[in-house]
This record gives C-alpha cells, structure tokens and sequence, in this order.
C-alpha cells in the first residue's frame, strides 16, 4: 500500500488523472504518441464547467501521469463545434499537409452545427492538420469531407490498414441512432467511400458512439483478434453510459463478431468497465512499442453536469494497457492493467477468498471518523463482486448517482481472486484478477477515503 503526501483532506482534484485546469471536460479525442509525448485532446467548454461550446482541449505528457494543460486545439468557430475523434500521423503524407520530411498530424473530428426547431442541425467529418508536433492546429479549407447529410454521424477514429503502401485509410464511425458503425475507405484522409456498416447487436439501450477498432494478439499465442469498442448511453449495464466491446475479425472493409448473443440481459454482454464511470474509452494511435494504451472518460452523462466539482469538472480514467487472454471456456476477453500511479495516489493490493459460503467485505473510509465509506463486496456464493456507493459523501447531488455496482467474477476464478484499488481523490478505481472485471467510480466524501478495513464472513460455520 502506498499513500498519499500530497492530497490535502479538502481537495477532491485528483492528482494522477487528467482534470481541465478549470472547465469542462468529457470524452477523450486524438490519443496520439508523437516525437516522446503522449497527446490527450477533448472535448471541452473552454467558458464553463458544464457541456457547451464544444472544442478541442489539449494535454500533453511523457509518463501518462503528468499532464501539462496546453491551449486550445480546435474551436467552435463560426457555430460549428468540434465534436469527438481521431489523431494520425499521416507518415506518407496521403492529404499533402506536410510541407517538410517532418510529417503533419491531422485530426479527424465531427464538425457539428447547431439545430433549431425548424432544422435538427447537422454532424459531418471534417479535417484539422498541425505542422509543428500539435501546437497550432489549421482547420481544412475542403471541410466536410465526409457528409451524409445527417444530424447524427459522429466520432471518426482513423487508422491505416494494411502494410506499407499498398494499405488505405479506414474511419470508424457512429450511426449513433441506428445503433451500428460505419466502416469508410480512403487513399488520402480526405476523398472517403463507404465499405460496410455492423450492428445493431447486444446493448442498444441508448445511442451509440466514440467507436474504436484496434488488433491484439492473444497472449501467449499467434493469434490475433480484432477488438470493436463501442460506447452506450443510456442502457450500460450500471446504468446510463457505459462501454461494450465485441471480439472478431476485420479484413480492412468489414468487420465480423467472434461471437454475438441472442440474450437481452446486458451481464451476457462483453464491458470494458462495470462501474458507473467510464465512458468513450478510445486508444492512443502510434505507439512504438506496440501496446495499446486506452483512456476513458470517468463520468456518466446522467449526473455529469452536476457532480459537485469546481470550478473544473469531470476527469480521465488512468491510462490503461489493454490485451487479449483466452480463458479456460475458450472464449477471448479483454484484460486491461492501469499505468500505476506513485505516492500521489493510495493503492492497496488485496488477495480475497472467493471460496463457497465466503463473504468478504473491504471497506474505504477516510483517515478521520465519520460515517462516509466505499464498500467492495466479493461473494464466493453468488461468483460475484461489488462496489457500494450509496454512503460514500455527497450522493444528493442527483438522484441516479448512489448506487451498488456488480459484476461476475470471471469464470476460471479460482477460490481467491486479486484486487487492485486505486483511489485518487474522488475517483475510485478497481481490477480485479487479471483485469478481465474492472470498476471505475466517482465519490464526493469530504476528506479522500485513505484507509482499508477487511471483513471475511464464512457463512459455513
């Protein structure tokens, strides 16, 4: 266990995960790795500390740790936002930005525009190049360059696919009220053709959005699998927003499921997280050495806009590696393991019996006595775990916000299972195993929950 020296007990501003110095902030845009830095865009209000006048912020950082806030990337300008996207770095320089041998970064993002009543407003995909390693960001003069003529088309993630030159761009992109993804081609980031759409499939609760579309091999094989992420809101099986994924297959125009389910019941589903606060996950694009590093947006648009914060509101998840395990049913899953925070954050590491007819409870409460704590609750009985809320601060604040999250421990489980928690102010972080069961959460408590207290019941005896 490692804690805090720096958090003081009247700050809920996290230290390891990535906050806006003093507005809004939610989905994470352009993940990129360029020149030995990691570069986190969002959307952000630059005027206020709720959703609205959307643009691009910026972040910058070598560990994934620390952040230096950087200006403004992309605007709302002219009534159009910048909605959510992608960063690439176009190496053969297919869009002719680059003026140099250095090459340009070009952000595929949703230009969106303002509806009344008498027109719903407009969502297209539109361009924006930066020449010198992402300080300044020049908007393209042909914008949109993918328009289908929709109020609802959003968040392009872009990759190249394929080897060397003989490859082509694809766009992954959201029909979001139709519940499927596009699948677009192109030669260059700017003329697009359409190859495929997939969904619906498993939640369609809500609308769809911030897709990904990424390939992993499966550890300790040669396989490889295709991972489509694809975000919720509402209908996530914690309620309201929330991140599914589906294993499979992709031949660079079509996209095909491992494995789709017929049941309505979301516990059948595949989640990245089961906890109440992450959303809009997305990965880093050009890392070098090849791992597929992800980050969340750890809110839920059912209370994001009144979480009691200020003057900045909402934060990222850590920043989380993401691989493929096949378990002992034969099915493949996602794990994922945090990039671990220092002393700036408390961690405890936790092995917990999860035989039959054993309870056990861990509970967070801050260093001082008060009533406010954080329960984790693994059941061997049920093959469950979960996180309470309900008595963990401030849970007024809106009336979806206290709840009690759960998921199944993962099959294979034997009779004990690890837990990592990590709490950094207000967030509350938890992977259990090997991370194939994670939970992100939101607390208000009014001093940081710094202490651990275990209680194993054996109702056998």
């Amino acid at each position: 266990m490692t804690t805090p020296s720096t958090t003081t007990p009247q700050s809920l501003r996290p230290a390891a995960h990535y906050t806006a110095e003093s507005t809004w902030l939610n989905d994470p845009n352009g993940l990129v790795f360029y020149e030995g830095e990691y570069h986190l865009f969002f959307q952000n209000n630059p005027s206020g500390s709720t959703w609205g006048n959307i643009a691009w912020g910026h972040a910058v950082s070598t560990d994934l740790l620390s952040w230096e806030h950087r200006p403004v990337a992309i605007p709302e300008e002219d009534g159009e936002m910048a909605f959510s996207g992608s960063v690439v770095v176009d190496h053969r320089n297919t869009a002719g930005f680059a003026s140099g041998e250095r090459p340009a970064l070009v952000a595929i993002y949703t230009a969106a525009r303002h509806g009344t009543d008498d027109d719903p407003g407009s969502q297209a995909q539109a361009l924006a190049f930066s020449t010198d390693g992402g300080a300044v960001w020049t908007r393209y003069a042909g914008n949109p360059v993918l328009d289908i003529g929709s109020s609802e088309f959003r968040d392009p993630k872009v990759f190249w696919h394929g080897d060397g030159d003989g490859g082509h761009w694809v766009m992954v992109v959201a029909d979001p009220v139709e519940h499927r993804i596009g699948f677009y081609t192109s030669p260059n980031l700017i003329d697009w053709a359409l190859a495929s759409h997939f969904g619906p499939a498993h939640a369609v609760g809500g609308v769809w959005e911030c897709p990904d579309l990424f390939p992993l091999r499966i550890r300790g094989t040669n396989e490889t699998r295709w991972v489509l992420v694809v975000s919720l809101n509402p209908g996530a099986i914690a309620g309201g927003s929330g991140t599914q994924y589906f294993i499979g297959d992709f031949d660079g125009r079509v996209f095909t499921a491992e494995r789709l389910s017929d049941s309505l019941d979301p516990s059948d589903y595949d989640w990245l997280d089961f906890g109440r606060d992450y959303y809009a996950a997305v990965s880093f694009s050009n890392v070098p050495d090849g791992r597929r590093l992800m980050i969340g947006w750890a809110s839920n648009w059912e209370y994001a806009n009144e979480t009691p914060t200020g003057p900045w509101r909402s934060a990222m998840s850590l920043a989380r590696e993401i691989e493929l395990v096949r378990a002992a049913d034969g099915r493949v899953h996602v794990v994922q393991a945090p990039v671990l925070p220092g002393d700036e954050v408390t961690r405890f590491e936790v092995t917990v019996p999860c035989a039959d007819g054993v309870r056990t409870t861990l509970t967070l409460t801050p260093e001082t006595t008060t009533d406010e704590r954080f329960v984790i609750s693994v059941d061997g009985s049920e093959r469950r775990i979960s996180c309470d809320r309900t008595t963990s601060g401030n849970t007024t604040f809106h009336p979806t916000y206290p709840s009690v999250d759960w998921a199944a421990l993962p099959a294979d489980t034997g009779s004990s299972v690890e837990l990592t928690i990590i709490v950094d102010a207000h967030l509350i972080e938890v992977f259990v195993g090997d991370g194939r069961v994670t939970f992100t959460e939101q607390v208000f408590p009014q001093a940081p929950f710094s202490r651990l207290h275990r209680g194993d019941i054996d109702e056998r005896d």
